[in-house]
Order: structure tokens, then sequence, then C-alpha cells
């Protein structure tokens, strides 16, 4: 059998996960699934970042109540190791509106709503590096 790739991923615990105190829970749900954190970080976004790492849906109609939503308040930072990574972690956040997220994921459990919807991870290995690479130094990663 072929092990999986080993990737790294980015995630980013937003807002209302902050505020809900629901920041370890969702670590625990993604050390118990097996996938190590190598990087985190508390922080609150500037505009600018918000608009680098959302830079994908400027012009689209959410793109400014995004921006400050994900600023008004702390998030955590995070890049997570293992096998497959990238779609894992996407599978254990669930869709993007968490009124339509099944049970069990994480959105499916707590998000309210489609734009406070707990949390943001990278969709793909360039979105993946790209995102890590505005938060992280090499040197940062264990």
């Amino acid at each position: 059998m072929t092990p999986l790739p080993v990737e790294r991923t980015f995630f980013m615990i937003k807002p209302d996960g902050y505020e809900r105190r629901l920041v370890g829970e969702i670590i625990s749900r993604i050390e118990k699934k097996g996938l190590k954190i190598v990087a985190m970080k508390l922080k609150k976004l500037t505009r600018e970042e918000a608009e680098r790492l959302y830079a994908v849906h400027k012009g689209k109609p959410f793109f400014e109540e995004l921006v400050e939503f994900v600023t008004r308040g702390p998030v955590v930072l995070m890049v997570i190791e293992g096998d497959s990574a990238i779609s894992v972690v996407r599978n254990l956040l669930g869709p993007t509106d968490g009124r339509k997220a099944p049970p069990g994921t994480i959105r499916g459990d707590y998000a309210l709503s489609v734009s406070e919807n707990i949390a943001h991870a990278s969709d793909s290995s360039e979105a993946a590096k790209y995102e890590i690479s505005l938060f992280f130094d090499e040197d940062e990663i264990i």
C-alpha cells in the first residue's frame, strides 16, 4: 500500500470561533484526526493581511463584509501537517455554509451562518503555500 503524501495546510479559527471559546474544541478535533499542528499563533489581523488572505475574492459582493469580519477580533493561525492534510482538514471543517454543513463537521456543529462560519482552511496546495507564507516564516514551523 502506498503511503499518503504528507502535506502542510493553513488553518485559521476566525473571530467567531475565538469569541465563542471553541478554540480548544477545534484543536482537539484536528489532533484526534491524527494531524499535527506544527505552528500556531494568536493574532488580530490587519485590514491589509485580511485583504491579502482573501485576495481571490476581491471584487465579489461579500469581500468587504469578509474583511471586516476577520479583522473584528483575534484569530488563531495554524500550520497543520499530516497525510493528505489539505483534504482531511477540509472534510473536518465542512462546507462554507454552516447551515448546510453536515453534523459532525466543525461548521455543521458550530457555524451560525455562511459568513460567520468558524474557520478557514486552504483549498489547494498552492493556496496552502501562499497562505502559510502570509503569516509564518519557515523558521517558525516545527
